[in-house]
């Protein structure tokens, strides 16, 4: 099949929006816009990975006209998931993760770039980590960076 999968959407940055660097404060202000587009993020992205399932399958009875439908609808669905992820790139904020509804937020600690972790679910912002940390990496906000 000739389709791109679901890894290859990525948020497109403008060349012209600057790198927001978002205050503790601000970003939980922020948290009410990004808690539903992350939560509608994650919503399309497994309506877009079940139609990339669906368009994968040897099922014989997916041929022709139904599959080029199929195929029309997988990539509709793709583009309301970019479009998603770019509302996330305007406000300044980085989709991490599809799945879980895992974003970042750049700040800066101690004088060095870092984010701000948040994932869909969580209450407020609460956690940090390094730009090379990721994930597994970070720590409640009150914890200071290892030197």
């Amino acid at each position: 099949m000739n389709v791109r999968g679901v890894a290859d959407v990525r948020p497109r940055r403008p060349a012209a929006l600057p790198r927001r660097v978002f205050t503790l404060e601000h970003a939980n202000r922020t948290l009410p816009l990004i808690r539903r587009i992350v939560g509608d993020i994650v919503d399309q992205h497994k309506r877009v990975s079940a139609l990339e399932a669906r368009c994968d399958t040897s099922d014989p009875s997916l041929h022709g006209a139904k599959l080029d439908s199929l195929r029309r609808q997988y990539l509709g669905e793709i583009d309301k998931l970019r479009k998603l992820a770019d509302e996330l790139t305007e406000i300044g904020v980085e989709l991490k993760d599809w799945r879980r509804g895992l974003v970042d937020f750049p700040t800066v600690r101690d004088g060095l770039d870092a984010y701000f972790c948040w994932r869909l679910g969580e209450e407020r912002v609460e956690f940090w980590h390094d730009l090379e940390a990721g994930f597994p990496g970070r720590l409640p906000i009150d914890e200071p960076s290892n030197p």
